[in-house]
C-alpha cells in the first residue's frame, strides 16, 4: 500500500472514531424520580448500559412526584416510581400544577421490594402483618411482645423517604401514623447505618439498600409494589432503548 493510500485510510479511521465518540459524548439520558426506583432499577444497570450504547445516564433522585413534576417541565426525559401512575397523578393535582394526564405514558421495568430491617442480635426472625402494624404504630412497644428480648422498640423512620413511608403506611398501617416516638434520620443509608448501630432498632428500606450490617426480618405484609418510568407521550429512540434494554440485558443487573 503507498503512503497516500494509508494516508487516506488513517484519516478515515480517525474521523470515524471521532465521530462515534462525539456522538456517544453528546448522547444523555436524564432520570427524574424517587430512590427506591433509582436504586433498584436505574443505578445498577448504569455502567452497563453505558459501556453497551455509548448512551449517558444522568440519575436524578428527588420524589416521585417530584421526579413527575421535573418531567412535565421538560427537566428529565424520563421519571420512574414505585406508585402507580394515578396516585402520582392525583398527588400533583392536589398541588394545583396543570398538566394533561392523558399524555403521561407507564413502561412496568421492575420490582421494588420494602425490606425489615433490624439489627443483627436481634432474636426475633419474622413479623405478621398485624404485628408490624402494632410495632410502627407504637402499641406494641416491646421486643418481648412478639419473640424477641425485653428491649424497648425503636421505630426508625425516614424524612427523605415520603414516598416509600405512604406507601406503608397505605398498604400496612391501613393509613394510620408511624409512633410519634419513632428516630427520624433522613435517607435510605441513614436508615440502614442507624439500625446497625442500634440493638434495639427496627425499619423500612428497599432490599437494594441490605448489607451485612443489618438483618432481614421475613412478614406476609405486601411489600412488593412494581416500578414503573413514565413518559410524555411515546418514549423517543433513545428512551426506547433504555426501555428495551432493561427488559432484554439489564434485567439481570436488577436489583429485587
Amino acid at each position: 500500500m503507498d503512503k497516500r493510500r494509508q494516508y487516506s485510510l488513517l484519516v478515515a479511521v480517525l474521523f470515524f472514531l471521532i465521530g462515534r465518540a462525539a456522538a456517544a459524548s453528546g448522547e444523555e439520558i436524564r432520570i427524574g424520580g424517587g430512590g427506591a426506583a433509582l436504586l433498584a432499577v436505574f443505578q445498577p444497570i448504569k455502567p452497563h448500559f453505558e459501556k453497551a450504547t455509548g448512551i449517558t445516564l444522568i440519575n436524578l433522585q428527588s420524589s416521585p412526584k417530584g421526579g413527575l413534576l421535573n418531567l412535565i417541565e421538560g427537566r428529565v426525559d424520563i421519571t420512574a416510581a414505585a406508585h402507580s401512575l394515578e396516585g402520582l397523578i392525583a398527588a400533583l393535582r392536589a398541588d394545583g400544577v396543570v398538566f394533561d394526564p392523558a399524555a403521561l405514558v407507564a413502561h412496568e421495568v421492575g420490582i421494588n421490594r420494602i425490606a425489615l430491617f433490624v439489627h443483627p442480635s436481634n432474636r426475633v426472625g419474622g413479623l405478621s402483618r398485624e404485628q408490624l402494624k402494632g410495632v410502627f404504630t407504637g402499641r406494641i412497644t416491646n421486643w418481648k411482645e412478639v419473640g424477641g428480648d425485653d428491649r424497648d422498640i425503636l421505630v426508625v423512620w425516614g424524612r427523605g423517604t415520603p414516598g416509600q413511608n405512604a406507601d406503608f403506611a397505605r398498604r400496612v398501617l391501613d393509613g394510620e401514623s408511624v409512633t410519634p416516638r419513632a428516630l427520624e434520620t433522613t435517607n435510605y443509608v441513614e436508615i440502614r447505618e442507624t439500625i446497625a448501630a442500634t440493638p434495639e432498632a427496627i425499619g423500612i428500606d428497599p432490599i437494594s439498600v441490605a448489607n451485612p450490617t443489618v438483618k432481614l426480618v421475613g412478614s406476609d405484609a405486601p411489600l412488593t409494589t412494581p416500578i414503573i418510568s413514565i413518559t410524555i407521550g411515546q418514549p423517543s429512540a433513545k428512551v426506547r432503548r433504555l426501555l428495551d434494554y432493561i427488559k432484554g440485558e439489564g434485567k439481570a443487573y436488577l436489583l429485587h
